[in-house]
Order: C-alpha cells, then sequence, then structure tokens
C-alpha cells in the first residue's frame, strides 16, 4: 500500500515499528523515514496507519513520541486496520479535540490486491473527509465505499472476515465428511464450484493451498480470530441473535490456541481434519515416485 503512495507527486514519509524495514522501504521508493509516530505526523495534511489492532493505533498518540504532539489542525488521519469500532470512536474523539479529522478505511483484497493496488476500502465516517482524501485512497484501492458512521468500516470488515471464516470452517467440514464417505476432495471441489454451495473459500483457498498442503502465510489465523470475535462482539452489542458468529468465534479461538500465533488463516482446517479423523485430499494430492518426480 505505501509503495502505491510512493509517487513523485507525494510528499511521503514513512514510519514502521522495525526501522530496519523502512529504511528498506525508504531505499527503495525514495521516501522519507521518520524516527517516531510524532516525527512521521509532523506537517502531514494525510496519515495513514494499519496496524494489527486498533489498540496499537490509539497508541500511537500519546507520549513524547506520539502523534498528537505533532498532529496538525486539519489534517485527516486514515486508519486501515482491520479494527473495533469503539476503539475508533475513541481516536475519532481524540482527534476532533485537536481538529484532527479520522476514518476508519479498513481494507480487503489480501496481498495480490495490495500489490495490484486493486483493494476494496470500507469507510466509515464523515463523507467530506471521505472525497478529500480520496486522491490518497485510490492510489492503492480500486473500490472505496462509504459505509456509514465512525466505526461502519470497521464493522463491514469485521462481518466480511467472519462469512471467510465459516465458509473455510464449514467447507472443511463437509470435505472431511466426503473424504470419509469415499468421495475424493478434487472431485468434490470441482462439483461444488460449479454449484449453489461454491465460495471464495472453495474456489480459490481449498484448490491452491489445502489440496497441494502448501499452507502458504499470507493472513495470520490470530488476525481472522480476532476479527470474527469483533463480528460477534457486534452482534451482541447490537442484541442479533447470532449463533453461527459466536460459534465460529469460539472455533477459531480454539485453532489459534491450538496452530499459534504464526499459523496462516486456512491452516484452521487441520483442526477440522484432526476432529474429523481425515485428511483432505490425501488421495488426490499430487504423489512422487521413487525418483522424487510428482505424478
Amino acid at each position: 500500500m505505501a509503495r502505491h503512495l510512493a509517487h513523485p507527486g507525494i510528499d511521503l514519509v514513512v514510519w514502521n515499528r522495525t526501522r530496519a524495514k523502512a529504511d528498506a522501504f525508504a531505499q527503495a521508493t525514495g521516501a522519507r523515514v521518520a524516527s517516531t509516530p510524532a516525527e512521521a505526523a509532523r506537517g502531514r495534511d494525510v496519515i495513514v496507519t494499519c496496524l494489527p489492532v486498533s489498540r496499537d493505533v490509539h497508541a500511537l498518540l500519546d507520549g513524547p513520541d506520539g502523534m498528537l504532539e505533532t498532529i496538525s489542525a486539519g489534517a485527516v488521519l486514515v486508519d486501515c486496520t482491520s479494527g473495533d469500532g469503539a476503539t475508533s470512536r475513541t481516536i475519532a474523539t481524540r482527534l476532533a479535540a485537536k481538529q484532527v479529522g479520522f476514518l476508519d478505511a479498513p481494507v480487503s483484497g489480501g496481498v495480490v490486491g495490495a500489490e495490484n493496488a486493486a483493494l476494496t476500502i470500507m469507510v466509515g465516517g464523515d463523507e467530506t473527509l471521505l472525497e478529500r482524501v480520496r486522491p490518497v485512497l485510490e492510489r492503492f484501492g480500486k473500490r472505496i465505499v462509504h459505509c456509514g458512521e465512525i466505526g461502519a468500516g470497521n464493522a463491514l470488515k469485521a462481518v466480511n472476515n467472519a462469512l471467510l471464516a465459516m465458509h473455510i470452517w464449514g467447507t472443511a467440514e463437509g470435505l472431511v465428511a466426503l473424504e470419509k464417505a469415499g468421495v475424493r476432495a478434487d472431485v468434490a471441489l470441482d462439483v461444488l464450484n460449479t454449484s449453489s454451495g461454491r465460495s471464495n473459500a472453495s474456489m480459490n483457498l481449498f484448490p491452491e493451498r489445502v489440496l497441494t498442503r502448501a499452507f502458504p502465510r499470507t493472513f495470520r489465523l490470530a488476525l481472522l480470530d480476532k476479527d470474527v470475535g469483533i463480528a460477534a462482539s457486534l452482534a451482541r452489542e447490537t442484541q442479533v441473535v447470532a449463533p453461527l458468529l459466536q460459534l465460529t468465534s469460539e472455533l477459531f479461538r480454539q485453532a489459534h490456541r491450538e496452530l499459534g500465533e504464526e499459523a496462516d488463516h486456512v491452516e484452521a482446517v487441520q483442526v477440522v481434519e484432526r476432529l474429523g479423523g481425515a485428511v483432505i485430499g490425501a488421495e488426490s494430492a499430487p504423489k512422487s515416485d521413487a525418483t522424487g518426480v510428482a505424478t
């Protein structure tokens, strides 16, 4: 996302909690590196943050190195963190006291979407502020949607990711049952993906990651656990009876505990396989002959 902002017409300053990453980025793009959040915010018209959780963003505001020390009246903070609405509203209130605007603007589209500047951006906050910063967001986003008041973007992103989690877990359960019933996973997916049970998980994640047993680490299970938890909390706060959301939150919390902090979100399938007593694609995955050549 930052690389798409490294443009001759944009005066870009970057900061990262790991200084080496910021230095490497600056060397590759010509951006300037700030030593602290305060230095990064000084004199900026637009500040874009993207961190694992909302409390990380809130922590950037305070202390002698915090952004509140240097951020200018009239600036806008755009937070692309997949965060929670309550903390976003707290941040917005604190910034408003300094006449600084705030938008929650979580993104969807994964690594490929970020690399190709094709992210969907879900924006909560004042629509006039959105129009002011739209040229910045258009550098890395293809679809920019105003969702409502502050926290609305966070809410929609959480529900989106909760549905992703449901699709992963439900597809895994179905395929494990089919494996034990004698239906190969590749055959099952071929049918599902031309039928009404298809999803992004069945069409892309399972063929590319589960059948191949590759499980590349592109989005941490810990973060999906966090997002599903936000969606479940949203349902409780709005007094919506949502047993499937609550159950999905519990299941992904269990998978997170079992697989650890570094596991990819699709690796949750391995927990379903353990519970069900079968491996998805065990009979359909490529096998190696004695020479090690896939057959």
